[in-house]
């Protein structure tokens, strides 16, 4: 099997915040990636752009250094062709439009670029903080520097609740149009993500029995054995509501709880999984359990607790959340999903557990036992899926069940063609340039995502509700054990 490059039309990508760790370990690295494979036209052009005062020639050496740690295996001759891409204009995005006086790096960056194209995509990548979206915005509108062919790319936290995110769509809906405006969530780039669509759309096996007459619950778990160092300000600010369930989950729960849309495009897609998010009933106070990792009895003072590492003695910021949420639709009335997620947990691992009921009744006996079918759908790290069926035992004895795994893996199955394919920020950007948003979130999805999320996490504010502690190298609090045992259920186990 041979995956085809298409390559894309002539672009010129300006990534804001170029210096930053976002840009240096995964945009340019992917840019690199698909100029490797010949996706990128030989006309095109990517401009680096940050506050940091430096020569064109220093932020190629820059990225050239991590190019060498992140693609060790790449070949000099093509980072030599890729790095003469490149160029970088220092400005601040923050800069007075008004002062004539003097030059800014945006009238550079204007000179640079000349004006848009309309045979050329404009993509304006916001890797920067949340607080300079709107700026960024507002500075490409003042310097004529956008057209209808012009594209902006920005990264996650869309707001921090729903008065923000209101506010940034709004600001940014009087720039841009939504068609131009690409929110972006790595999570939906994955290989294993799409696949859900494909799994549930593609194959007849599936559909009919997708819906709670059928399926008993669904857990998503996307568990990380990282803890918050290099990310202690915000992370302190956010927590694992607003950094992973608000989005990353939520993101899981919609392709895997939506209607089948009627075509594959963006806004028929991003409609369905709307659909999902406004149909998400409350999320009761006993339905959800917030944790904090801690250091585990025996272990040395280097094994930091999350109080320990955002230099907060009181902090109450959760690192692990874990809650029980019902759809309130014809397909999934009285169908539980439980979604997870937590730092410092016992392995890295993302995936999704659909529970099939068991067999209305069984013509084998007590003895026999009871079994149901799984479908297990593995993000990462080993990406794949996994059916358990029920068989005989083989050997003589009787009629004695056993559960055993029909399992593709998709480094098995797909050999080189999975093993090369393409990250999430190199099929995301490509999408981007191609003008293709069904991978991308729509204002209004942000909006209802953060509807459903200001609620509960008001009501750990007015409860003054604190973090259960849970040891680092774990699978989180107990209490998110209980949550499900009270449902006569148990959470499958975190593997690597």
């Amino acid at each position: 099997m041979v995956s085809r490059v298409i390559p894309v039309d002539p672009f010129d990508l300006v990534i804001f915040g170029a210096t930053g760790d976002l840009a240096q370990r995964k945009i340019l690295p992917a840019l690199f990636r698909r100029h490797c494979d010949g996706q990128l036209p030989q006309s095109a052009r990517i401009l680096g752009a940050a506050r940091r005062d430096m020569l064109a020639a220093e932020f190629r050496d820059l990225v050239a250094d991590g190019l060498h740690r992140g693609v060790p295996d790449a070949d000099p001759d093509q980072i030599r062709s890729f790095l003469a891409r490149l160029d970088y204009l220092a400005l601040d995005a923050t800069e007075d439009t008004d002062d004539t006086t003097q030059t800014t790096g945006w009238q550079a960056l204007v000179d640079t670029l000349g004006s848009p194209q309309t045979d050329r995509v404009r993509v304006f990548y916001f890797s920067v903080g949340p607080s300079l979206f709107a700026p960024l915005a507002e500075q490409i509108w003042a310097h004529g520097l956008a057209d209808t062919n012009t594209r902006i790319v920005v990264e996650k936290p869309f707001g921090h609740d729903l008065a923000s995110a209101r506010a940034l769509n709004k600001t940014l809906a009087s720039h841009f149009d939504e068609g131009q405006i690409y929110r972006i969530d790595h999570y939906l780039g994955k290989e294993t993500v799409q696949n859900l669509m494909a799994v549930r759309f593609g194959n007849m096996l599936f559909e009919p029995l997708w819906n709670s007459q059928y399926i008993d619950h669904i857990q998503i778990t996307v568990a990380e054995m990282v803890g918050v160092a290099g990310r202690e300000s915000y992370y302190d600010r956010t927590g694992a509501m607003r950094d992973m369930m608000q989005n990353h989950l939520m993101q899981l729960l919609c392709l895997i709880a939506m209607e089948p849309p009627a075509k594959f495009d963006p806004d028929a897609v991003r409609d369905e999984k709307l659909k999902v998010i406004r149909a998400l009933e409350p999320v009761e106070p006993h339905h959800i359990v917030r944790g904090q990792y801690v250091r585990p009895t025996g272990a040395t003072s280097e094994d930091l607790t999350y109080r320990e590492t955002v230099g907060a003695e009181r902090s109450t910021t959760e690192s692990y959340v874990a809650l029980k949420a019902h759809i309130s639709n014809w397909r999934w009335a009285g169908t539980p999903f439980y979604l997870r997620t937590g730092k410092r947990l016992v392995a890295r691992s993302s995936v999704i557990n659909v529970f099939f009921k068991d067999a209305p009744h069984s013509i084998f006996g007590a003895d026999a036992g009871r079994h149901a079918n799984l479908l297990t759908i593995r993000l990462q790290p080993d990406e794949g899926i996994t059916l358990k069926v029920t068989i005989k035992e083989p050997g003589p004895g009787g009629m004695r069940l056993i559960d055993v795994p029909l399992d593709m893996s998709f480094a098995q199955a797909l050999g080189d063609n999975i093993q090369n394919a393409t990250d999430a920020y190199e099929r995301l950007i490509t999408d981007v340039i191609r003008g293709n948003q069904t991978l991308f979130m729509r204002g209004d999805e942000v909006e209802a995502a953060w509807a459903w999320t200001d609620p509960i996490i008001a009501g750990w504010g007015a409860r003054g509700d604190v973090p259960k502690p849970y040891d680092s190298g774990s699978t989180g609090p107990g209490d998110a054990d209980l949550l499900l045992r009270r449902d006569g259920r148990d959470w499958r186990g975190i593997k690597p």
